[in-house]
C-alpha cells in the first residue's frame, strides 16, 4: 500500500501542510499512523478523504442546520461507516432541495404580490400550525413578530391566529433570511412593499451586501442551492466508491 508523508499529502491536494494537519486534528479524516520518529504515514484512503473535506467546505450554503450536518457526513466517514454516511449524505441533498423549492415558491408569491394578485384570507392558524406548515420553530416566529416583520391578529378570546397574506409574509421572510439579508433589511423592504407594491425593491433593500432585488436575491440562493446539490451528489459517488475500496 502506497504511502505519503504530510507534505506529500499537501502537493497531491494543492493545500497547505497544517491544513493537513487540522483536518485531522478536527475528526475529518481518519486518525493517522505514526512511524517510531514521530512523522505521520498517509494512505490513499487519507487523500481521497481529503478531497471529500475540500468538496464539503466549499459548500456556502449554511442556513438550518446545513452546513453541520455535511460536515458531520465527513466525519463519519472518516472512521469508515459509509453506510451512515451515506443516510447522511441523502438526508442533506433532501433538504438542500427542499430550500431550493422553497426559494423558487417565495419568488412566484414576491411576483403574484408585485403584479397586484391577492387571494382571499380563508386561513385561519394557530403559531403551532403555521410552525409545522412552514418548518419554522416557534421561538423563530417570535423573533420576527418582536422585531415587527409581522403583526398578528387576534381573536376576540386574544388567541393569535394567522391568514393566507400572513402565510405569504412569512414564506418571503424565509427565503431572504436563507439568502443572508438582515432583519432589519427586510422590515425595510416589506414596510416599502405595503404601502407601495410598484415600489423600487433594489433602493429599499439598499445596503453594502445587496447587489440586487427580492428577486434576485431568492435567485442567489437558488443558485447556491443547485451547486450543493451538484456537490452532495460528487460526495454521494465518492462515499460508495470509497465504500467499496476501503470498508
Amino acid at each position: 500500500m502506497k504511502t505519503y508523508k504530510t507534505s506529500e499529502v499537501a502537493k497531491v491536494i494543492g493545500i497547505h501542510p497544517n491544513t493537513v494537519r487540522l483536518y485531522e486534528e478536527w475528526g475529518l479524516i481518519s486518525q493517522v499512523e505514526r512511524k517510531s520518529n514521530g512523522y505521520r504515514v498517509f494512505t490513499d484512503f487519507h487523500i481521497e478523504q481529503i478531497e471529500l473535506v475540500r468538496i464539503a467546505l466549499k459548500m456556502e450554503v449554511v442556513q438550518n442546520g446545513l452546513r453541520k450536518k455535511i460536515v458531520e457526513t465527513v466525519k463519519v466517514s472518516a472512521n469508515r461507516d459509509f453506510d451512515k454516511a451515506l443516510i447522511l449524505a441523502q438526508e442533506y441533498l433532501n433538504q438542500v432541495h427542499q430550500e431550493n423549492k422553497n426559494a423558487v415558491e417565495a419568488i412566484c408569491i414576491v411576483k403574484q404580490i408585485l403584479e397586484g394578485n391577492t387571494t382571499s384570507d380563508t386561513l385561519c392558524l394557530k403559531r403551532k400550525e403555521v410552525s409545522d406548515y412552514l418548518g419554522i420553530s416557534m421561538d423563530t416566529l417570535r423573533n420576527w413578530e418582536l422585531n415587527g416583520l409581522l403583526r398578528v391578529k387576534r381573536k376576540q378570546n386574544g388567541y393569535r391566529y394567522y391568514t393566507s397574506e400572513d402565510i405569504k409574509r412569512l414564506k418571503i421572510i424565509r427565503s431572504l433570511r436563507c439568502a443572508n439579508y438582515s432583519l432589519e433589511a427586510i422590515l425595510r423592504m416589506l414596510n416599502a412593499l405595503t404601502a407601495n407594491p410598484q415600489i423600487n425593491i433594489m433602493e429599499i433593500l439598499n445596503t453594502p451586501e445587496d447587489d440586487a432585488d427580492i428577486i434576485s436575491a431568492c435567485d442567489k440562493i437558488i443558485i447556491s442551492l443547485q451547486e450543493a446539490a451538484q456537490d452532495a451528489e460528487v460526495i454521494i459517488r465518492s462515499l460508495k466508491d470509497m465504500k467499496r475500496k476501503y470498508k
